[in-house]
């Protein structure tokens, strides 16, 4: 290897020297040897490059003296350069490569402008080129929609461009709005395949999680048919699996995104069918990992999806071959070791004949290191490819079983008893993937929902204990659906809820309620909201302890509504239970009091308001507890107020405050009916208790008794 070193760089010098060549036809010569040493030898393509091959070719690309056929030849040889590697491409951008070959397409010459699209897609279409290049000058989109009627090849490698390079919703907005759906439309029938397949897949990008672009397009016709039609011609089984993979996203995304029913027909007879043949074991790994989550996002809102897919070519049990291939490095090779022994031992028995083992031997002891050097490195990049293939097949089939399952209790069930599937479960919830874990949780949280299953299969598996686990210091998307998950793992009924208390959950929980994502903040308060319903006492103080009085009532003039809410309902499961109520109420009296005023005061919703006079007649409930209320004459004209407000919801809570205040058979029933009466509660009860509505009248009058009773 050392020796050769200087051989190829000297090689690479003379490839370079010849770009600055007096001679332009020299020149011309010259690119053209270069692309002949570059095509497939990456060695000789880094060589060029750090020698500085890349301005020269950029320099000859641009210059005005420089005929077609040096220009095109040129672009060729970078576009070569780019098919190498990732450091390539990035010496290729620090070169300013993208702005040369946009004013490239300028040109009338078609043979150039091609070449500068086949290297300008190759760069695009690397990882670490930023996207954003392309919507940098505003002139080069409507260009590009130009150059689309200039030939087959410039179709193909715009729409490759698009495709590649819509990766958001602003980008899909500019495509959009320089008119790209009317301008590839027809590009659906082009009799080019490649042209078809590029065209469709821009459409795909386009189309994901765009309302704006599903809703037009379902009304774009081609040669007298509309888009979704042809999409669904696509989808035959006798095109190209690619073909119907991306014609089936297609309509995916557009039934997501609202532009088609989820019970028309080209749905549920059609892309659903397609994508649950994508999952079985005849497809190639890539694809069944593109199928599994493509169905997933198609079923997710839909209860009647899930249902025709649990029971279409029986693909709960078919994704259990998803979890067959190894999770880790030393299992696969362990196989594919086995694998080339059995090979190695047939093609000695085929090849007895034609080489004795001495000639076998010698040729394997005097095979070049360089070569062997490749095929280890070969050999290495198939292990991470394999490896990659396992990690998203658990991971496409993890989401899928989270969308069959979530909503209805007998296709959780099926998913449940399909074989070793909880163990799956808790083994992928330590995967070393990040993605596998996050689709794993999602699974957990999807079955989490059945009341059933948390009290069985949960608590045989104690599922809690590697959920607490992945709850330790995980990425803020993991966190989410980890804490969503704990919340049905809190609720009262739940057998694993006990264990959980006592691994410290408190403290984790309330750690997650001053986390500035609103969602960790809502799922913090949530499960300690569950925890809270019918605990006992030490559990309670255990909440307040950990949460601290500063921060509960951070959370109760907290910006989210929902965090609000779910604070609300946790200060109304603290407050019941008699001996509790005045317990707390005793500590805290005075701040819980503040916070009810200042939230009954603000600008909140029916709900809020409501949750908070749930409160209220949590504390008149109280032993002790209600004299807070019956000293606080601010707060006994808020109940006053809501007892005869418009909305009917607040009118009930209120009226449950004053039923507590007033029951006859508690000590100083009588002071507090007075000061009621006082105030004018009285004469509003009386006229509630002529109201039309049975619930509100009922209640009235049965306030109304305690005063004669």
């Amino acid at each position: 290897m050392e020796t050769e070193l200087p051989e190829v760089t000297a090689s690479s010098r003379h490839y370079v020297d010849r770009l600055f060549d007096p001679d332009p036809q020299k020149v011309l010569h010259g690119v053209i040897d270069m692309k002949n040493a570059v095509i497939g030898n990456n060695k000789q393509k880094a060589n060029l490059i750090v020698l500085g091959a890349v301005p020269r070719l950029l320099y000859l690309l641009q210059q005005e003296t420089s005929s077609v056929e040096l220009k095109t030849e040129c672009a060729v040889v970078l576009g070569s350069l780019s098919m190498g590697t990732e450091n390539n491409v990035k010496s290729l951008l620090d070169c300013h490569i993208i702005p040369a070959l946009l004013q490239g397409l300028l040109s009338a010459d078609i043979r150039f402008i091609e070449a500068c699209l086949r290297c300008l897609r190759t760069v695009f279409t690397s990882p670490v080129t930023p996207v954003e290049l392309l919507y940098t000058d505003a002139t080069v989109i409507p260009h590009l929609m130009l150059l689309l009627s200039r030939s087959l090849h410039s179709q193909e490698y715009i729409c490759q461009i698009f495709a590649h390079c819509c990766k958001a919703p602003d980008h899909q907005t500019i495509l959009f709005n320089h008119g790209v759906v009317q301008n590839i439309a027809h590009l659906l029938t082009s009799l080019s395949y490649k042209v078809r397949m590029q065209a469709l897949k821009c459409f795909s990008v386009l189309a994901f999680d765009n309302p704006q672009v599903s809703m037009t397009l379902v009304n774009v016709l081609v040669d007298g048919e509309l888009l979704p039609q042809i999409f669904v011609k696509m989808l035959q089984r006798d095109k190209p699996i690619e073909m119907q993979l991306t014609a089936a996203k297609c309509l995916t995304y557009m039934c997501r995104a609202g532009s088609i029913r989820t019970d028309d027909n080209c749905i549920v007879l059609k892309t659903l069918p397609c994508l649950v043949r994508m999952c079985s074991k005849d497809r190639l790994l890539e694809e069944r990992v593109e199928g599994a989550e493509t169905l997933a996002y198609l079923i997710e809102p839909d209860v009647e999806l899930q249902r025709i897919a649990s029971i279409t070519d029986h693909l709960i049990s078919m994704l259990a071959d998803y979890f067959k291939y190894p999770s880790s490095v030393s299992a696969i090779t362990d196989i594919k070791r086995h694998h080339e022994t059995e090979q190695s031992d047939t093609e000695d028995a085929d090849s007895r004949g034609a080489i004795d083992e001495s000639q076998c031997t010698a040729a394997f002891l005097t095979f070049p290191l360089s070569q062997m050097t490749q095929q280890t490195q070969l050999v290495s990049y198939q292990l991470d490819h394999d490896l990659k293939h396992a990690h998203e097949l658990r991971q496409a089939a993890f989401k899928l079983y989270a969308s069959l399952g979530a909503n209805d209790e007998d296709i959780r069930k099926k998913i449940i008893e399909a074989e070793h599937m909880m163990d799956r479960i808790v083994n992928g919830l330590s995967e070393t993937s990040v993605k596998v874990r996050l689709a794993a949780v999602r699974c957990l949280h999807s079955l989490s929902r059945s009341v059933q299953q948390l009290r069985t299969s949960f608590q045989d598996h104690a599922v809690w204990k590697p959920l607490m686990k992945v709850l330790q210091n995980a990425p803020d998307d993991i966190l989410v659906v980890a804490s969503s998950t704990l919340c049905n793992l809190l609720l009262e009924f739940s057998p694993s809820k006990e264990p959980i208390l006592e691994s410290g959950a408190v403290e984790l929980l309330c750690s997650l309620t001053v986390s500035e994502n609103p969602a960790l903040r809502v799922n913090g308060i949530w499960a300690l909201m569950n925890m809270a319903f019918q605990a006992d006492q030490k559990i309670k103080s255990d909440i307040l302890r950990g949460l601290s009085t500063e921060q509960l009532f951070r959370l109760l003039s907290d910006s989210d509504v929902n965090v609000l809410m779910k604070t609300l309902g946790l200060l109304r499961n603290l407050l019941s239970t008699r001996p509790h109520i005045d317990q707390i109420m005793s500590t805290h009296g005075k701040q819980i009091m503040q916070a009810v005023t200042f939230i009954l005061e603000g600008e909140h919703n029916i709900e809020v308001k409501e949750q908070t006079l749930c409160i209220l007649a949590n504390i008149a409930d109280g032993t002790t507890a209600k004299d807070l209320i019956m000293t606080n004459d601010d707060i006994l004209q808020k109940i006053k107020y809501y007892v005869g407000h418009s909305n009917l919801k607040l009118q009930l809570a209120a009226m449950f405050c004053i039923a507590n205040l007033t029951w006859n058979e508690e000590e100083g029933s009588q002071e507090r009916q007075d000061k009621l009466r006082e105030i004018g509660i009285v004469e509003i009860l009386h006229k509630l208790s002529q109201s039309t509505d049975p619930n509100l009248c009922d209640k009235a009058k049965t306030a109304l008794q305690q005063y004669f009773a």
